[in-house]
């Protein structure tokens, strides 16, 4: 959350939730979910799952990965699903 609200977002956490997402973070112009994990990348099911969450067009899908002894997450950005594409195109 640190890294988040550095970067300007007003975050909110759910640990160890149930959901889809660990953390939301809410700024402006944009809106971030993200996914946390230590040492692994979550499976291809789950995967499949943070894809096709739906969310509004200025939104970032990201899994923030921390490995033991490293202070930066790695981090991955899910792509927009073509639905959330569509909608971001028709709202221009």
């Amino acid at each position: 959350m640190a890294l988040l609200g550095a970067a300007g977002y007003k975050c909110s956490r759910s640990a160890a939730s149930l959901g889809e997402w660990d953390i939301i973070g809410i700024r402006a112009v944009d809106v971030v979910l993200v996914q946390v994990k230590t040492r692994d990348w979550p499976g291809t099911s789950e995967m499949d799952s943070l894809r096709a969450f739906p969310a509004p067009a200025n939104c970032r899908k990201l899994v923030h990965r921390y490995i033991d002894g490293k202070r930066e997450p790695d981090v991955r950005e899910l792509p927009a699903t073509s639905q959330e594409r569509t909608a971001a195109a028709q709202a221009r």
